[in-house]
């Protein structure tokens, strides 16, 4: 396949959104929505591959990677950003890829647009409150009690020590060993420029506005049922295996893989992954929606 090019495009508002397709546009659109602290570089390795059966297409959240930070950072604002971007690319149905962070970006758009989801791909992404381990306590206090002491306990995360904990805590030393210190070493590079970590800081605090919509997604989830494909980390120490059987409670019939890894699982098991993605897609490219 050819070079994958970062592109950028000017959106609403003045900022700049970094994002990278590959494939071919006939075909189905799968859109790879990454989570904190990292970049569309999350899914290097599925890219290629995955372009082969699809039309991909990677964007740099703002204030991520190589994307401008935007004056108003909130997960909505960031959903609005991508929907600009899909629709400069003339994207229709499309499939979701949600981790972390993109979760509540990536189901605002599936919620928004429900006759265009093709599926949901999840990994390692809370949608209920069963997903939330130890490691929330604070930020849970936070939520519920905004003193600037709760917020330094909520944002002490947001070091160099914190962004590698994003990719090896909780793992075993043989699987945490084959991920290179470059990656959280570019993240911590880039959440350290201007207005890079005051984004950071913003987003703790709106995820508690995403955790109080999760009736909504259940109620979407519900009513649409879209095919889903599950793939996890067992070793994430931040969101919890529990997880996954409110997934799978909430979409029955949702395919569910638990690989040995951790929460960044494609830096150990991309290509594992994408062969179950590019599977997925191809069984469910015709298929659409089971709305009830």
């Amino acid at each position: 396949m050819d070079p994958v090019i970062p592109q950028r495009l000017r959106i609403s508002g003045g900022s700049n959104l970094s994002f990278v397709t590959a494939g071919h546009r006939s075909d189905p659109a799968v859109v790879l929505i990454h989570g904190f602290p990292s970049s569309w570089e999350t899914f290097r390795r599925v890219v290629p591959e995955l372009s082969r059966d699809a039309y991909v297409v990677a964007p740099d959240l703002p204030g991520f990677g190589a994307s401008d930070v935007l004056a108003e950072p909130s997960f909505a604002t960031f959903g609005t950003a991508i929907v600009e971007l899909l629709d400069h690319l003339r994207i229709g149905p499309r499939f979701i890829y949600l981790h972390d962070f993109g979760a509540p970006v990536g189901l605002q758009i599936a919620m928004d647009a429900p006759d265009q989801v093709l599926g949901l791909i999840i990994q390692n992404a809370n949608a209920h409150r069963t997903g939330f381990g130890p490691q929330w306590v604070t930020t849970i206090d936070f939520w519920s009690d905004p003193s600037p002491d709760n917020e330094a306990e909520a944002t002490a995360h947001l070091t160099l020590e914190g962004t590698r904990d994003q990719y090896t805590a909780g793992l075993p030393a043989d699987v945490a060993d084959r991920i290179s210190a470059a990656r959280w070493e570019e993240d911590w590079r880039v959440m350290s420029l201007p207005g890079r970590l005051d984004t950071q800081r913003a987003l703790i605090a709106d995820y508690g506005r995403y955790v109080e919509r999760f009736d909504d997604v259940a109620d979407y989830l519900d009513l649409w049922q879209p095919p889903a494909l599950l793939l996890w980390g067992r070793h994430d120490p931040f969101f919890d295996l529990a997880e996954v059987h409110s997934w799978m409670e909430d979409l029955p019939r949702m395919e569910a893989h638990i690989l040995d890894g951790g929460h960044f699982l494609l830096e150990t098991h991309a290509d594992v992954a994408t062969g179950l993605i590019r599977a997925f897609v191809e069984i469910e490219r015709g298929g659409g929606q089971r709305h009830r």
